[in-house]
């Protein structure tokens, strides 16, 4: 099977681009359902075969300098966010696959001014880092 061409390759991330557009709402995390006991010993809790109170539902995500940040919701909008959460799935399924087609285009894209590309497909190229020189021990 042959490589598409970069007018077919562009076509596929149109495709995908408009995909993205139709996601929808999203948001990141997770939906989980709780069951706790309260602590009172006369409460049906305490008896060891009952579930505890609930369920609560806790939507929970990871925030950036923050760790785990969390929100108790109301019984209305759990479906609702349970189906946001799951549109978070489909964004960065496609969001991958645009990154996967973007690099395949920028490697049959030629270098501006020739038609070859810039090294052979498997060729390693040096390291563009410099090597810096130690200080000699005090």
């Amino acid at each position: 099977m042959t490589e598409p061409s970069l007018p077919e390759l562009e076509a596929e991330r149109d495709r995908l681009y408009a995909q993205l557009a139709a996601v929808g709402d999203f948001r990141r995390g997770s939906v989980s359902e709780n069951y706790r006991r309260c602590g009172k010993p006369n409460c049906a809790c305490a008896q060891p075969d009952h579930p505890g109170h609930g369920p609560r539902f806790l939507w929970t995500r990871s925030a950036r300098g923050r760790g785990t940040v969390g929100r108790q919701l109301a019984a209305a909008e759990v479906e609702k966010v349970r189906r946001e959460v799951a549109r978070h799935g489909e964004f960065a399924a496609i969001s991958e696959r645009i990154a996967e087609v973007s690099e395949r285009i920028c490697e049959a894209r030629p270098v501006a001014g020739t038609d070859a590309p810039s090294a052979p497909e498997g060729e390693k190229k040096g390291s563009s880092r410099r090597l810096r020189r130690r200080s000699p021990p005090r």
